[in-house]
């Protein structure tokens, strides 16, 4: 028994660097996350702004002019998906991938919130639990410096991974709800698309 407690003591205390270097890249992806939500989150607010008084006034005879009445220059995943649906306004098979695509493509861009919301918390822990070890060892043999050197690191992983995870759960909450609207807002397009002329 004695072998099998060294055998994992020398597993986890090896899984140490690995989880730091981890946490370090997790940390780094949150700063870049923070900085591409910002500019997400100016985007969707500019687009959104125009694209619903569009919507809330569309009916089927305005649809053919739709395309001209959309930003140019603003770049929007909700905005390519509804040029790509008034291209095939015609075919519902297509209308039907085109939203398939869009929640493919919307799921893509929540990977990353959602990795580091998962990633984050278990990472920090393990990183909080790795160096606990040795520095119960050296509190018993009375080696205070080296204790205090492995609370250190044991502190500071739980903060960055909790860092990172706060910053996936945010940036994935608002997300979602981004997506979760603009998906309504397709399938609103398709059904128009789709419904039969008046009088039909």
């Amino acid at each position: 028994m004695h072998y099998i407690s060294d055998i994992l003591y020398w597993i986890s205390t090896g899984l140490l660097v690995p989880v730091i270097v981890l946490l370090i890249l997790l940390f780094g992806r949150a700063l870049l996350l923070i900085g591409s939500f910002f500019g997400q989150y100016l985007a969707v607010h500019k687009t959104n702004a125009v694209l619903q008084k569009e919507l809330e006034a569309l009916d089927k005879d305005s649809i053919a002019t739709l395309t001209e009445r959309l930003p140019i220059r603003q770049k929007s995943l909700i905005i390519d998906y509804i040029r790509r649906m008034l291209v095939h306004k015609d075919s519902e098979a297509h209308l039907q991938k085109i939203l398939s695509d869009f929640e493919t493509a919307s799921a893509a861009d929540l990977a990353t919130s959602r990795t580091l919301a998962k990633m984050g918390p278990i990472l920090g822990l393990m990183g909080t639990l790795i160096p606990m070890g040795p520095a119960l060892v050296g509190l018993s043999t009375g080696d205070i410096a080296s204790m205090a050197y492995n609370m250190q690191v044991a502190f500071a992983t739980t903060v960055v991974g909790l860092f990172s995870a706060a910053v996936g759960f945010i940036t994935g909450q608002a997300k979602a709800r981004w997506y979760h609207r603009d998906s309504a807002s397709l399938q609103f397009l398709a059904d128009l698309l789709t419904s039969p002329e008046p009088g039909r």
